[in-house]
């Protein structure tokens, strides 16, 4: 029995990593041959690099969002990545200014004690915040889109798949003694 679910736990841990594996190589993967960031379904998935968000979400998560779309409108409160001098930063919209028709944002990260320098255009934001947050998982991201990060992702499933075979081959190689000594 112990062993039995042992097998199952070991099966379960394995396909959780291959799972993992596959995604961060595709979104390594895809990033690099488009030559930006990957989008499923009008949505993105970015890592935070700072603690200006928390406690929304904690640095080193990852966080999706919505694409930005020419009919997307934000609403004060909402929370959005935008870009600012090439740089992304995912703040909070604390107010909203109207100026001969020309919409700008005040925004400001939840854990700053003042709003932003800056404001923010519609055209700056690249989408809103959907509420999905995965802790921790924004350090890995950040490790695959390295150089060395996406070296990996492409050697350790092949060192994988080579140990997998040795071992299929070996059973194979096993239960055909064993059925020629019967």
């Amino acid at each position: 029995m112990k062993k039995k679910l042992l097998t199952i736990l070991s099966n379960f841990i394995k396909v959780m990593f291959g799972g993992i594996v596959c995604t961060l190589a595709f979104v390594v993967i895809s990033s690099r041959l488009s030559g930006h960031e990957p989008s499923m379904f009008g949505y993105q998935v970015k890592s935070v690099l700072s603690g200006s968000m928390e406690p929304t979400f904690q640095t080193g998560s990852i966080i999706s969002i919505k694409i930005h779309t020419n009919q997307t409108s934000y609403q004060k409160n909402d929370v959005v990545t935008f870009r600012v001098k090439e740089k992304l930063v995912t703040h909070r919209i604390i107010e909203i200014k109207n100026k001969n028709g020309v919409i700008t944002y005040k925004t400001k990260g939840d854990n700053n004690n003042s709003p932003d320098l800056w404001t923010v255009t519609k055209q700056d934001i690249v989408g809103k915040y959907t509420g999905f947050t995965i802790p921790y998982l924004g350090y890995a991201l950040n490790y695959a889109n390295s150089k060395i990060g996406s070296s990996l992702l492409l050697i350790i499933p092949g060192i994988f798949l080579i140990i997998s075979a040795i071992y299929s081959i070996g059973s194979a190689k096993k239960e055909l003694e064993q059925t020629a000594k019967a």
